[in-house]
C-alpha cells in the first residue's frame, strides 16, 4: 500500500529578504511550497517539517534560538504536524526523519524547500537511496548564486543543473501546478 508524506526543507526566515543569506525567488518558492501543504493539510496527508539550526561558533545562518532560525510564517508548523531539527545539510543525517517515515508505513515522499544545491539535493538521494519513491517540485525550491573557480554561476543555472541531476536517477521532478493538478 501507498502512503505519501510531504517533506518542506528549510523554509526559514534567514533565506527571505532581510535575512542573513536571501535565496534567489525565495518568496514565489515559498508561496509554492505554501500551496503543497494546504493541499497536504486537506488530503490528511502526513508533513514533516524540517529545520535546520547551526552548532557551530558564529554561524553563517540559521542561528539557533534567533528569529533567522524560525520557519517561515508561509509554511509554518500546525499541531500533529512532525517537525525534525537538523544540524547537517542532509535531513536525514543525525535525525529521527527515516525513522519518523518508516513508522508510518510511508513509501513515498513529495520534498520541497531550500537549498536546491544543498539540502534539497542530500534528501532526496538519500530518500532514493533507503527505497522512497521521490517526487521533488521544482518550483518550490530555491537556490543561490554560486562561485566556481572565479566564476559566479546564477542561481537559475545552478537550481536547474541539480534540478535535472535528481530527476535523471533519483526522483519525479515537477512543478508546483502539475503536482496540484494530479492530487
Amino acid at each position: 500500500m501507498t502512503k505519501s508524506a510531504l517533506i518542506l526543507i528549510d523554509i526559514q526566515n534567514d533565506y527571505f529578504p532581510g535575512g542573513e543569506w536571501e535565496l534567489h525567488k525565495i518568496e514565489e518558492s515559498a508561496a509554492n511550497a505554501a500551496s503543497l501543504l494546504e493541499q497536504a493539510r486537506t488530503a490528511d496527508q502526513m508533513i514533516v517539517h524540517v529545520h535546520h539550526e547551526f552548532q557551530i561558533e558564529s554561524p553563517p545562518f540559521f542561528e539557533p534560538n534567533t528569529p533567522g532560525a524560525e520557519i517561515h510564517a508561509l509554511v509554518t508548523p500546525k499541531e500533529g504536524e512532525h517537525k525534525v531539527l537538523k544540524h547537517h545539510v542532509n535531513a536525514f543525517r543525525d535525525t529521527n526523519l527515516q525513522a519518523l517515515l518508516e513508522e508510518n508505513g510511508v513509501t513515498d515522499v513529495t520534498i520541497a524547500g531550500d537549498m536546491s544545491h544543498m539540502c534539497i539535493d542530500a534528501a532526496a538521494r538519500n530518500a532514493a537511496d533507503i527505497g522512497l519513491n521521490v517526487t521533488v517540485v521544482e518550483d518550490a525550491c530555491s537556490s543561490r548564486d554560486l562561485e566556481f573557480n572565479g566564476e559566479v554561476i546564477p542561481a537559475e543555472q545552478v537550481h536547474r543543473a541539480y534540478m535535472s541531476a535528481l530527476g535523471f536517477a533519483y526522483a519525479k521532478v515537477v512543478t508546483t501546478a502539475d503536482y496540484l493538478a494530479a492530487a
